[in-house]
């Protein structure tokens, strides 16, 4: 697959990719109707809770639930295959590289109805679902910048976009974080590149289970 793209034809593969324009279009509905709402500073710190939130449910899905050993179900293989199995068989597909709004959408609606049960304020929930649909799209352009050529200008930002590519090419156990490495450190899965092997199944993940190497 040929990866020689014009600058402005990077950012428009991005910002004009059907699941993006959708997932912006709920985050300034969101927003929106949150500055119609009574705000407050309150409402920032909801909003902050929201990319916290995401951070964490990123990490815990990409690790748990994405990684999953292949089910024998076949309608949930595909599904598997579609979010996450298939990426790492051709990491730098763009069909592969977003997720798929029928997926995030409700993914994040359960979520913002969680915390809405358990604060029992519109107002606080609407914040709180802006900031993980904001964290979402930022670790949709996280994600999309590991696998294009793009240079980040920052020794950090190559630093993570390196630890990404990690995951895809020397070992699937390591490394989750997209959008922070911040969550990886916390739960031991953030490593030094030599401290880690190679996996075998770093690009099959239907493997797993049957020659893991970890």
């Amino acid at each position: 697959m040929g990866l020689k793209v014009s600058k402005k034809g990077l950012y428009r593969d991005y910002f004009l990719h059907a699941d993006i324009m959708m997932m912006t279009a709920v985050l300034i509905g969101l927003l929106t109707w949150a500055a119609f709402a009574a705000l407050n500073w309150h409402s920032l710190v909801f909003f902050i809770l929201g990319l916290i939130g995401f951070m964490f449910s990123e990490y815990l899905t990409h690790r748990f639930f994405f990684h999953l050993k292949a089910p024998h179900n076949p309608l949930f293989l595909k599904f598997l295959k579609r979010l996450h199995y298939d990426h790492h068989a051709d990491p730098h597909d763009l069909k592969l590289l977003f997720l798929p709004v029928w997926y995030s959408l409700p993914n994040l609606g359960v979520f913002a109805l969680l915390f809405y049960l358990i604060a029992g304020s519109m107002d606080f929930t609407l914040a709180f679902a802006a900031g993980l649909v904001a964290m979402l799209l930022v670790y949709e352009w996280k994600h999309y910048v590991a696998h294009r050529p793009i240079q980040p200008k920052t020794r950090f930002w190559k630093w993570n976009k390196r630890m990404h590519l990690l995951h895809h090419f020397k070992n699937e156990n390591y490394w989750y974080g997209v959008s922070t490495p911040l969550v990886d450190a916390l739960f031991g899965t953030l490593k030094e590149e030599k401290d880690v092997p190679t996996s075998a199944t770093a690009k099959n993940l239907e493997n797993r289970g049957r020659t893991m190497s970890s």
